[in-house]
């Protein structure tokens, strides 16, 4: 079960917002069914890039041996 604030990673490209699997976002809202969540996605300044609606599928937890990477976007 996920929890508002955590940080969960695609498992999907989500194009339309230049996202791809393994970028990580915050989880800002859970529906009241549970199978669809609200992520938001920051630059590494702390600029909003994305605010997404997916659903609970397109995600995975943080595995606790993974380390971040840094990619450019458009």
């Amino acid at each position: 079960m996920f929890v508002e604030f955590e940080e969960v990673v695609l498992v999907v490209d989500i194009p339309e917002y230049g996202l791809e699997a393994r970028d990580v976002g915050t989880i800002v809202d859970i529906d009241k069914t549970g199978q669809q969540i609200t992520l938001e996605f920051f630059a590494l300044n702390g600029r909003t890039l994305a605010v997404v609606p997916v659903p609970i599928r397109q995600v995975r937890v943080v595995g606790s041996n993974e380390i971040a990477h840094v990619r450019q976007i458009g």
